[in-house]
């Protein structure tokens, strides 16, 4: 087999994963057969001009350690970090050499200096990022690729040159699958009757018509329906429905 037809078949197997869960396990082993050992993927549908949104909506995922992700996610270090920057004003890969130089030309503020810091601590050191294109302006999703501990940047991007269309092309296909499949953010998942509550919503139902069709009373709709909102933190049963169609909760096929 040649290593077209290794991608190809690879890309195949990428496009029918059944789980957020199957789908990313397969891209960190291929992505480690580059020398990327920690893979970030991040993604949002809350951007506003402001904000990324509630971290809490994210759909992240990542091997890095938990000693990494508390502090770099959960202390909001990523606002500051250059290459989330970058990442938020470009669509593409870039090489994490501009950070040298960035560094060399002093265009480095103190917060950002302080994740610099934070990453060299941690060994996160060479790679690059790739930032994919958006098709809604409250939309971003991004990955950061880091090359195991030890690795020269210059080394990484000599790899590149050669294969770096092929790994564009993978986290491509990472990123749009993801998209597709259902991802329950932490504390966020429905339970059968509170996600069919909100199919039938979502379908135009009142609810007389889905007491009747779910054969509850309308005060057991309602709770469902409340539940829902409280489990996706949000305030209205429309938003409730937004959610969850985003996060490819609702209409799932049950295996």
């Amino acid at each position: 087999m040649t290593l077209a037809d290794g991608i190809r078949a690879h890309l195949t197997e990428m496009t029918n994963a059944g789980t957020v869960e199957e789908l990313w396990q397969m891209h960190l082993e291929r992505m480690a057969g580059y020398g990327f050992d920690r893979l970030l993927y991040g993604f949002t549908r809350y951007r506003t001009t402001t904000s990324l949104g509630d971290p809490n909506d994210f759909v992240l995922l990542t091997n890095h350690s938990p000693d990494y992700t508390d502090v770099f996610i959960g202390q909001g270090l990523y606002h500051h970090a250059p290459m989330v920057n970058w990442a938020l004003e470009h669509e593409g890969a870039c090489s994490w050499r501009v950070l040298a130089e960035m560094l060399a030309q002093g265009n480095v503020g103190d917060a950002e200096r302080r994740v610099i810091d934070f990453n060299l601590g941690k060994n996160v050191r060479a790679g690059y990022s790739v930032s994919f294109k958006s098709v809604s302006s409250r939309a971003k999703g991004a990955i950061a690729l880091t090359a195991k501990a030890g690795t020269e940047q210059a080394d990484v991007d000599a790899m590149w040159d050669e294969h770096g269309d092929d790994i564009i092309l993978m986290n491509n296909v990472l990123h749009l699958k993801i998209l597709t499949l259902p991802y329950v953010p932490p504390n966020q998942s429905l339970t059968k009757r509170q996600r069919e509550a909100l199919e039938w919503v979502g379908d135009g139902k009142t609810m007389q018509d889905i007491a009747a069709i779910m054969g509850l009373t309308q005060a057991t709709i309602e709770k469902h329906l409340r539940l829902a909102r409280e489990a996706l933190n949000v305030e209205t049963t429309a938003q409730a429905v937004a959610k969850a169609a985003f996060q490819n909760q609702m209409f799932v096929i049950d295996l």
